[in-house]
């Protein structure tokens, strides 16, 4: 029998730009799912809250400080290289220049999004998202 997937803990950022615009990224090539558009965000380190993994992981990956990260929702994703537990942040304030430090491109996007492919396990916040501008049908679907 074999033992259950332990979950990695995930902080990730919905960083959302004064007109309501969502910053996606795409993922580095050599990680899995390259090339997917994604929210910001990496794995909680040993010792770390949430929110101190979240200022860590914009940093390295975008440049940027942000003023603070409360978890917004929590959600699972069973991907086959990893079982993640997602914590969604929505960060408003943030300073610094955008540079994309992991060779990654990055856009700003209204929903519904024109981006495509997008990772499975962003498709629940999207929705959300968009139930909450009053967008029901505004969801994407995963790549095939």
């Amino acid at each position: 029998m074999t033992a259950p997937r332990k979950h990695t803990e995930v902080a990730v950022g919905i960083l959302v730009r004064g007109d309501d615009a969502l910053l996606l990224s795409t993922r580095p090539e050599g990680k899995p799912y390259a090339g997917y558009w994604e929210f910001p965000g990496g794995k909680i380190e040993a010792g770390e809250t949430v929110e101190q993994a979240l200022r860590r992981e914009l940093h390295e990956e975008l440049g940027i400080t942000i003023a603070g990260a409360d978890v917004w929702k929590v959600t699972e994703h069973d991907y086959p290289h990893a079982l993640v537990r997602l914590h969604w942040c929505k960060v408003t304030d943030w300073s610094g220049d955008f540079e994309m430090r992991e060779g990654q491109s990055m856009c700003w996007q209204q929903l519904p999004l024109d981006v495509s492919p997008v990772l499975p396990g962003a498709l629940p916040v999207l929705a959300w998202l968009a139930e909450e501008r009053g967008l029901p049908n505004a969801v994407v679907t995963p790549a095939a």
